[in-house]
C-alpha cells in the first residue's frame, strides 16, 4: 500500500475535484439523476457528506482509543442528511468533506503510526482509513461528474492508488456467475495484470508473467467495472481483446 501522505494527498485532490463539480450546480442540475441508481446528484453529495461524518466518528475512536460508532449512530446521521433540502445536501457535503480531510491532515506525523480503529470488519490504520475513504469518494464523485459530462473519468490519482486494492474490493463486490471461465485482464495507467476467476466464488488476483491477456483496457475502466460502472455506454473505445468476456465480468460486478 502506498504511504499515508500519498493516500491523503489523493483524498485532498478528490475533495477539491468534487467541490469544483458541485460548487456551480443549479437547482435543476442538483436534481439530475446520477450514475448511482435512484440517486440525484444532490443525494450522492448527501451520501458523501453523511459518510464524511461517519468516517469522522471512526477517526475520533482511533485517536481517542474509544469504541467505534455503531449502526444506530449511522442511522441518525443518514436520517438527518436525508431530511435536508437538495441545496443544503450539496453545500453541507462540501463542508463535511473539507472538515474530514482537514482533520486527518492535522494529525501530527508522530501520532499517525499509533492510530488504529475497528472499522467495517477489520482493524484499520490511518492510511487504511484514508484508502477506504478515497475509494468511496473518488467513485461517487464520478457518479456526479458523469451525469454532467459523459466522458468523465475517475481521477488519475485515485486510480493509481486503488488499482492495487481491487482484489480486496472485488471480494466485497462480486456476485456468483455460473458457467464463466477465468479471464486475464491487462490494464494501462497503471499497468497491471489481473486474473479473474469465477468458481467457486468470484475473485481477482494480481499476477505476474502472464504471456497474453484476454482483455486489455485502461485501469480506470477496470476499476469502474469492479465498482459496477462499466456499462456499454461508458466503456472506452480503447478496450481490446475478447470483449465478449465483458458480459461475464459485468454480471460478476453489478455495483455497490
Amino acid at each position: 500500500m502506498a504511504d499515508f501522505p500519498t493516500w491523503l494527498a489523493a483524498l485532498r485532490r478528490s475533495h477539491e475535484r468534487m467541490t469544483a463539480i458541485v460548487g456551480g450546480l443549479t437547482d435543476e442540475q442538483a436534481a439530475l439523476r446520477s450514475y448511482a441508481d435512484e440517486w440525484s446528484l444532490a443525494q450522492v453529495a448527501s451520501h458523501l457528506g453523511s459518510q464524511a461524518e461517519i468516517f469522522g466518528l471512526f477517526l475520533d475512536a482511533g485517536i481517542d482509543g474509544t469504541e467505534p460508532p455503531n449502526h444506530d449512530a449511522f442511522l441518525a446521521i443518514w436520517d438527518r442528511w436525508n431530511a435536508k433540502p437538495p441545496t443544503e445536501q450539496v453545500s453541507d457535503s462540501v463542508a463535511a468533506n473539507e472538515s474530514l480531510v482537514a482533520r486527518i491532515e492535522e494529525i501530527p506525523t508522530d501520532d499517525r503510526g499509533a492510530f488504529a480503529v475497528e472499522m467495517f470488519g477489520g482493524t484499520r490504520d490511518l492510511d487504511g482509513l484514508a484508502a477506504m475513504r478515497l475509494s468511496e469518494h473518488a467513485v461517487h464523485t464520478w457518479d456526479i461528474a458523469v451525469a454532467l459530462d459523459p466522458d468523465a473519468t475517475v481521477s488519475p490519482e485515485a486510480v493509481e492508488l486503488l488499482a492495487d486494492a481491487l482484489p480486496a474490493t472485488a471480494s466485497r463486490a462480486a456476485k456468483t456467475v455460473t458457467g464463466a471461465t477465468p479471464v486475464v485482464v491487462a490494464t494501462q495507467d497503471p499497468a497491471r495484470t489481473y486474473r479473474v476467476t469465477f468458481q467457486p466464488d468470484v475473485s481477482v488476483h494480481l499476477v505476474d508473467g502472464v504471456a497474453a491477456a484476454d482483455l486489455t483496457l485502461p485501469a480506470e475502466a477496470f476499476l469502474r467495472l469492479v465498482y459496477g460502472r462499466l456499462d456499454p455506454a461508458h466503456t472506452p473505445s480503447s478496450v481490446s481483446g475478447d470483449t465478449a468476456r465483458l458480459t461475464d465480468l459485468r454480471k460478476a460486478f453489478p455495483g455497490f
